[in-house]
């Protein structure tokens, strides 16, 4: 019998709140300079390099990492897998959070970021940007939407807002109502939306990069790449779901759900499976498996990329390792590094801008990124501690 979900309802201040809003207000003044003083001010882009930390980890990892939304959803809504329902409010949290991080990464990343909302208005059919923006603020508009009933859920006909307010009390309460017979009727369709819409955009993604045939190695550009990024997605969500389960309740102190993740990891390596596969055909096929081993820097990304995926794949079949939460753990973190490993090998260690160029982020990079991460676990906190998000322990 499922466990009705309900807020944390902890102390918020602590001292992890600072560290966060350290973070913030860090990132905070390095964005001041990046939209009054321009990216030379902030990064280290340049004209060989137009994009770099914002896209490669921003954006590109970001919706990677995302995955764990649709992936789940479509287990346990579309599959049927009910048994793992628990794990669906928390996963469509992180979903929505990443989402919204990848857009205002994006608008980060613009040259005129002003113009951010024109993909809305002038269609570019051909582009494949233009498909990854509408994919993306759909699935953002979707997710949005698979999170109402959290609110309803907590304040339908609970509206009591204080003093001069209180004349919006009625309509609070009618406008949760209207929304709880809205999700009620839909919500079916937009599950479904929501996983048709992650595959456009996650394969997408991958399309982008086929742009640059003589700039990236050998190694990771291929046709193929539209599906590879879709399976590794799909590989990596799950795991992002144990690793958000494992500290969420290691840091808000509550019982290990050692059991039912373990349970759930055993779909990694299926996935893991299909997605090395693939990988490999690939290499064979087209016949630059042994660049891998030419001493390279981007020979040696590739190896250490392939042990992040190849360790989990075997490790997870063992339900030693499933239900051990120390080791289950560890594979999950060994999957993300290998996702984002990949986003990096493809989208800047790959690269060959021609001789002379050289990229490393700056500080400044850095110090956004590193707000976007703290944003993120600010919005999760705030989400946990006051809607029925994490079930409630017996």
């Amino acid at each position: 019998m499922s466990i009705k979900a309900a807020p944390l309802h902890q102390k918020f201040i602590t001292p992890n709140f600072w560290v966060l809003i350290f973070f913030m207000l860090s990132g905070a003044g390095f964005a001041y300079f990046r939209f009054f003083e321009g990216f030379g001010s902030v990064t280290n882009m340049s004209k060989a390099y137009p994009f770099g930390l914002w896209i490669a980890f921003d954006v590109a990892c970001g919706v990677a990492l995302a995955a764990g939304g649709f992936t789940t959803a479509a287990i346990v809504e579309i599959f049927g897998r009910e048994k793992y329902h628990a794990l669906v409010r928390p996963a469509i949290l992180t979903a929505f959070i990443g989402y919204f991080l990848v857009g205002l990464a994006v608008f980060f990343d613009l040259g005129k970021y002003y113009n951010i909302w024109h993909a809305l208005i002038y269609w570019n059919g051909t582009s494949v940007l233009f498909e990854v923006a509408w994919c993306v603020m759909l699935y953002l508009t979707v997710l949005g939407i698979e999170n109402i009933p959290n609110v309803v859920e907590q304040y339908s006909g609970k509206v009591n807002l204080p003093g001069p307010l209180a004349g919006f009390n009625g309509l609070g309460n009618w406008v949760l109502g209207k929304a709880d017979w809205f999700t009620k009727k839909t919500m079916a369709f937009f599950v479904i939306a929501g996983v048709v819409l992650s595959f456009g955009h996650q394969s997408s993604l991958g399309t982008m990069m086929l742009i640059a045939p003589y700039k990236l190695h050998d190694l990771w550009y291929t046709p193929m790449s539209p599906l590879l990024f879709l399976t590794s997605a799909v590989c990596v969500g799950p795991s992002m779901v144990i690793f958000e389960g494992t500290l969420a309740s290691k840091f808000f102190g509550r019982k290990p759900e050692t059991e039912l993740l373990g349970s759930f990891a055993k779909y990694i390596p299926l996935f893991l499976g299909t997605y090395l596969l693939l990988r490999f055909m690939d290499l064979a096929y087209r016949g630059v498996l042994a660049q891998a081993f030419d001493g390279s820097v981007a020979g040696y990304s590739f190896l250490l990329e392939m042990a992040l995926f190849i360790v989990p794949y075997f490790a997870l079949k063992s339900t030693n390792v499933r239900y051990n939460g120390t080791k289950l753990f560890l594979c999950a973190m060994s999957v993300i590094c290998g996702v984002v490993l990949n986003r990096f090998n493809v989208f800047l260690i790959g690269m060959d801008m021609g001789p002379n160029w050289n990229y490393f982020p700056s500080v400044g990079e850095f110090s956004v990124t590193f707000a976007f991460l703290a944003l993120g676990v600010m919005m999760y906190k705030i989400a946990v501690n006051y809607l029925p998000i994490l079930e409630e322990e017996h």
